[in-house]
Protein backbone atom coordinates (compact mmCIF):
# COMPACT_ATOMS: atom_id res chain seq x y z
CA UNK A 1 0.00 0.00 0.00
CA UNK A 2 1.35 3.40 -0.94
CA UNK A 3 1.97 6.25 1.46
CA UNK A 4 0.88 9.80 0.60
CA UNK A 5 0.96 13.22 2.18
CA UNK A 6 -2.25 14.33 0.48
CA UNK A 7 -5.47 14.48 2.42
CA UNK A 8 -7.96 11.64 1.92
CA UNK A 9 -10.55 12.23 -0.77
CA UNK A 10 -14.20 11.72 0.15
CA UNK A 11 -14.77 8.02 0.83
CA UNK A 12 -11.08 7.15 1.27
CA UNK A 13 -9.92 5.49 4.49
CA UNK A 14 -6.42 5.43 5.94
CA UNK A 15 -4.99 1.95 5.52
CA UNK A 16 -7.37 1.04 2.70
CA UNK A 17 -6.61 3.17 -0.38
CA UNK A 18 -3.41 4.70 1.05
CA UNK A 19 -1.58 5.21 4.27
CA UNK A 20 -2.02 8.95 4.81
CA UNK A 21 1.03 10.52 6.49
CA UNK A 22 2.03 14.03 7.39
CA UNK A 23 5.25 15.55 6.05
CA UNK A 24 7.23 14.71 9.19
CA UNK A 25 6.32 11.01 9.01
CA UNK A 26 7.04 10.91 5.28
CA UNK A 27 10.45 12.56 5.86
CA UNK A 28 11.21 10.01 8.58
CA UNK A 29 10.36 7.13 6.22
CA UNK A 30 12.60 8.55 3.48
CA UNK A 31 15.50 9.14 5.87
CA UNK A 32 15.18 5.60 7.27
CA UNK A 33 15.25 4.07 3.77
CA UNK A 34 11.79 2.59 4.29
CA UNK A 35 10.56 3.59 0.81
CA UNK A 36 11.58 1.79 -2.37
CA UNK A 37 10.58 4.85 -4.32
CA UNK A 38 9.05 8.20 -3.56
CA UNK A 39 8.07 11.17 -5.62
CA UNK A 40 6.24 14.46 -5.53
CA UNK A 41 3.27 14.60 -7.84
CA UNK A 42 0.99 17.62 -8.22
CA UNK A 43 2.15 19.05 -4.91
CA UNK A 44 1.79 15.87 -2.84
CA UNK A 45 4.31 13.15 -1.99
CA UNK A 46 3.77 9.46 -2.61
CA UNK A 47 5.93 6.46 -1.83
CA UNK A 48 6.06 2.66 -1.82
CA UNK A 49 7.09 1.00 1.45
CA UNK A 50 10.02 -1.31 0.74
CA UNK A 51 9.57 -4.16 3.26
CA UNK A 52 6.03 -5.32 2.40
CA UNK A 53 7.00 -5.41 -1.28
CA UNK A 54 10.19 -7.39 -0.66
CA UNK A 55 8.32 -9.89 1.55
CA UNK A 56 5.74 -10.42 -1.17
CA UNK A 57 8.38 -10.96 -3.84
CA UNK A 58 10.34 -13.32 -1.56
CA UNK A 59 7.15 -15.40 -1.27
CA UNK A 60 7.06 -15.66 -5.07
CA UNK A 61 3.98 -13.45 -5.40
CA UNK A 62 4.04 -10.85 -8.19
CA UNK A 63 3.56 -7.25 -7.17
CA UNK A 64 2.03 -4.40 -9.12
CA UNK A 65 3.11 -0.88 -8.20
CA UNK A 66 1.23 2.18 -9.37
CA UNK A 67 3.92 4.86 -9.58
CA UNK A 68 4.64 7.95 -11.65
CA UNK A 69 7.65 8.47 -13.90
CA UNK A 70 9.91 9.57 -11.02
CA UNK A 71 8.96 6.45 -9.08
CA UNK A 72 9.42 4.15 -12.07
CA UNK A 73 12.92 5.50 -12.59
CA UNK A 74 13.76 4.88 -8.93
CA UNK A 75 12.35 1.35 -9.10
CA UNK A 76 14.41 0.67 -12.24
CA UNK A 77 17.56 1.91 -10.45
CA UNK A 78 16.87 -0.11 -7.28
CA UNK A 79 15.53 -3.23 -9.01
CA UNK A 80 16.82 -3.45 -12.60
CA UNK A 81 14.99 -6.75 -13.05
CA UNK A 82 11.61 -5.05 -12.58
CA UNK A 83 9.27 -5.17 -15.57
CA UNK A 84 7.91 -1.65 -16.11
CA UNK A 85 4.57 -1.08 -17.84
CA UNK A 86 3.49 2.37 -19.00
CA UNK A 87 -0.26 2.88 -18.69
CA UNK A 88 -1.12 5.37 -21.43
CA UNK A 89 -4.35 7.24 -22.07
CA UNK A 90 -6.05 6.70 -25.44
CA UNK A 91 -5.24 10.36 -26.16
CA UNK A 92 -4.25 13.49 -24.30
CA UNK A 93 -7.73 14.95 -24.80
CA UNK A 94 -9.31 11.85 -23.26
CA UNK A 95 -6.93 12.09 -20.31
CA UNK A 96 -7.99 15.71 -19.74
CA UNK A 97 -11.67 14.77 -20.02
CA UNK A 98 -11.27 11.97 -17.46
CA UNK A 99 -9.34 14.12 -15.03
CA UNK A 100 -11.83 16.98 -15.16
CA UNK A 101 -14.74 14.51 -15.03
CA UNK A 102 -13.56 13.07 -11.71
CA UNK A 103 -14.36 16.39 -10.08
CA UNK A 104 -11.94 15.69 -7.21
CA UNK A 105 -9.46 18.50 -7.88
CA UNK A 106 -9.55 22.22 -8.51
CA UNK A 107 -8.53 23.77 -11.84
CA UNK A 108 -4.99 24.50 -10.65
CA UNK A 109 -4.35 20.84 -9.76
CA UNK A 110 -5.92 19.66 -13.02
CA UNK A 111 -3.59 21.97 -14.97
CA UNK A 112 -0.60 20.76 -12.95
CA UNK A 113 -1.49 17.10 -13.56
CA UNK A 114 -1.90 17.70 -17.29
CA UNK A 115 1.48 19.46 -17.47
CA UNK A 116 3.05 16.47 -15.74
CA UNK A 117 1.25 14.09 -18.11
CA UNK A 118 2.82 15.78 -21.14
CA UNK A 119 6.28 15.08 -19.71
CA UNK A 120 5.42 11.51 -18.73
CA UNK A 121 3.92 10.66 -22.12
CA UNK A 122 7.25 11.57 -23.71
CA UNK A 123 8.99 8.91 -21.58
CA UNK A 124 7.05 5.84 -22.80
CA UNK A 125 10.18 4.36 -24.37
CA UNK A 126 11.78 3.96 -20.92
CA UNK A 127 9.27 1.19 -20.16
CA UNK A 128 9.26 -2.49 -21.09
CA UNK A 129 5.66 -2.42 -22.32
CA UNK A 130 2.86 0.08 -22.99
CA UNK A 131 -0.79 -0.60 -22.23
CA UNK A 132 -3.41 1.85 -23.51
CA UNK A 133 -6.10 2.46 -20.92
CA UNK A 134 -9.01 2.55 -23.34
CA UNK A 135 -11.36 0.83 -20.88
CA UNK A 136 -10.49 -0.19 -17.34
CA UNK A 137 -11.48 -3.80 -17.98
CA UNK A 138 -9.44 -4.20 -21.17
CA UNK A 139 -6.39 -2.43 -19.75
CA UNK A 140 -6.55 -4.54 -16.59
CA UNK A 141 -6.74 -7.72 -18.68
CA UNK A 142 -3.66 -6.66 -20.66
CA UNK A 143 -1.73 -5.83 -17.47
CA UNK A 144 -2.64 -9.20 -15.93
CA UNK A 145 -1.51 -10.93 -19.12
CA UNK A 146 1.85 -9.15 -18.82
CA UNK A 147 2.19 -10.23 -15.19
CA UNK A 148 1.51 -13.84 -16.15
CA UNK A 149 3.79 -13.72 -19.22
CA UNK A 150 6.06 -10.63 -19.29
CA UNK A 151 8.18 -11.87 -22.16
Amino acid sequence: MSVTTRAPRPGETDGVEYHFADDAEFDRMVAAGELLEHATYAGHRYGTPREPLLRRLADGVPALLEVDLQGARQVRAAMPEAFLVFLAPPSFDELARRLVGRGTEDAEHVTSRLDIARIELAAEDEFDAVVVNDTVEDAADRVVALIVNPG
